[in-house]
C-alpha cells in the first residue's frame, strides 16, 4: 500500500460519510414529505455541497498523491473532511426530531451560515495547503495557474463568504446560484476533456 493509498483510505472514508449524510438527509425528507413544505433553496444548497465534496476527491489526487506518509496529513484530512461532515449533516433537517412540520426554505435560512462557513473553511484550508506545498517545493512558479483558476477561486471565496455572512437575502440567493453555476461549468469542462479525448477503451486492461 502506497502512502497516498493509506492516506486516502482514511480521508476518502470521511468524505464518503459526508456524501452519505447528504443522501440520507434527502431520503429522510422524502420519507417525511407529508410534514414538509418543499422549497428549492435547501435542495440547491445540497447540490452545491455534494459537488464541492466531489472536487475534494479530485484535489486529493492532485495535491496528495505524491505526499509521504505523515501523521500531520492525517490530521489535516480529519479536519477538512470533518468540517465537510458538519456542513452535510445540517444541510437537510432531521424532521422526526423537529416535532413539527418543516419548511425547507426556512431551514436554509436557519442553517446557511454553518453550511457556507464550513465549506469556505475547508476550501481555504486546502488552498493554503496547496500554496504552502508548492511554495516549499519551489514548484509554484512552474504550475500554470491560468485566469480560469484565479477567477474561479475569487468567485468561490466571494460566493461562500456572501452566503455565510451577508444579511441581504437576495444577495445570498444570487451567490448560491452563481456557486452552483460555477460548479456546473467546471463539471462541463471536465466532461469536455473526456469527449475531446474520444472516451476510453472498455476492451483494454
Amino acid at each position: 500500500m502506497s502512502a497516498f493509498e493509506f492516506f486516502f483510505s482514511f480521508y476518502g472514508l470521511l468524505l464518503g460519510l459526508s456524501v452519505a449524510e447528504l443522501v440520507s438527509g434527502f431520503s429522510r425528507v422524502l420519507h417525511e414529505r407529508e410534514r414538509i413544505r418543499f422549497g428549492w433553496l435547501t435542495p440547491l444548497l445540497a447540490v452545491f455541497v455534494a459537488i464541492d465534496i466531489a472536487t475534494f476527491w479530485n484535489q486529493a489526487w492532485v495535491i496528495f498523491r505524491g505526499a509521504p506518509f505523515n501523521f500531520a496529513l492525517l490530521v489535516l484530512g480529519l479536519v477538512v473532511a470533518g468540517t465537510f461532515y458538519v456542513a452535510a449533516s445540517v444541510t437537510f433537517p432531521r424532521v422526526a426530531m423537529e416535532g413539527r412540520d418543516v419548511d425547507l426554505d426556512d431551514h436554509f435560512w436557519a442553517q446557511r451560515r454553518i453550511v457556507f462557513g464550513c465549506v469556505l473553511a475547508a476550501n481555504l484550508l486546502i488552498a493554503l495547503t496547496f500554496f504552502a506545498i508548492t511554495g516549499l517545493s519551489g514548484e509554484i512558479g512552474q504550475i500554470a495557474l491560468g485566469p480560469i483558476f484565479w477567477i474561479g477561486l475569487s468567485i468561490f471565496i466571494c460566493g461562500t463568504s456572501i452566503g455565510a455572512f451577508a444579511s441581504n437575502r437576495r444577495l445570498v440567493i444570487g451567490a448560491l446560484l452563481v456557486l452552483v453555476a460555477y460548479h456546473l461549468f467546471t463539471t462541463a469542462r471536465a466532461l469536455n476533456v473526456v469527449i475531446q479525448a474520444g472516451g476510453w477503451s472498455l476492451l483494454q486492461g
